[in-house]
C-alpha cells in the first residue's frame, strides 16, 4: 500500500528551513507521516511542531510530490508553504540532528530525493506543482523502515553514502513534472 506523508516549507527572509535527518544524514523539509484521524494540514502542522518547535500557519499548497518504490511501494507527499506564528526553534533530538535556514544558493548537496525540487518550488512561490520521481528500489518489496535502517547500519557505509547508493536513486529519466504550475 502506498505511504502518505507531508512536508512543510517554512520560508523566512528568502530562506527555507531544513532539517538534517539522523537516519541517512541528509537534509530535508520538516515533515512525516499522516496519522489516521488527522487531515493533511493537521499532520503538516503537527510534524512541524514536533520536529522544529515552531507553530506555523499554512499559506498555500506548493504541490504534490510522488515517489515510486519507496519501501517497495509508493510515497505521496503534499508540500505546504508556511509562516511561523509561534514557538521557538528547537529540534526534536530523536528525529533531527540539526535545523538551519538556507538561501536558494546555499541548499545542501545531500538532500532526500525530491526535496531540492520541493524547496525550490516553495522558494519560487509555486502553487499546484505535481512531480513524479521514479526510483530504483534494490531491496525486497515490503521491507520496513527498521529493516532498511538495519541494512544501512550493517553496510559499513556512511549513512549518506548508503542513501545515495541504494535508496535515493532515480531511474533514468525518472524525474518529471506532470502538471504545470504557477
Amino acid at each position: 500500500m502506498p505511504h502518505l506523508g507531508v512536508n512543510t516549507a517554512i520560508i523566512q527572509n528568502n530562506q527555507i528551513l531544513l532539517t538534517l535527518r539522523p537516519d541517512f544524514e541528509v537534509w530535508c523539509l520538516p515533515g512525516g507521516g499522516v496519522d489516521g484521524n488527522e487531515s493533511l494540514a493537521e499532520a503538516a502542522m503537527r510534524e512541524t511542531r514536533e520536529e522544529t518547535g515552531l507553530e506555523v500557519r499554512l499559506t498555500r499548497l506548493v504541490g504534490l510530490y510522488s515517489r515510486s518504490n519507496w519501501l517497495g511501494d509508493g510515497l505521496h507527499v503534499p508540500v505546504f508553504a508556511a509562516e511561523i506564528v509561534g514557538g521557538a526553534l528547537k529540534r526534536q533530538e530523536s528525529e533531527v540532528l540539526e535545523l538551519r535556514f538556507f538561501s536558494r544558493d546555499e541548499l545542501p548537496e545531500a538532500m532526500l530525493l525530491g526535496h531540492r525540487q520541493r524547496a525550490l518550488d516553495a522558494l519560487d512561490g509555486v502553487s499546484g506543482a505535481v512531480w513524479m520521481f521514479d526510483t530504483e528500489w534494490p531491496f525486497e518489496k515490503g521491507l520496513t523502515r527498521t529493516e532498511l535502517y538495519d541494512l544501512c547500519n550493517r553496510s559499513g557505509l556512511p549513512r549518506a553514502e548508503f542513501y545515495e547508493r541504494y535508496v535515493g536513486r532515480l531511474k533514468e529519466g525518472g524525474e518529471r513534472r506532470e502538471i504545470s504550475s504557477q
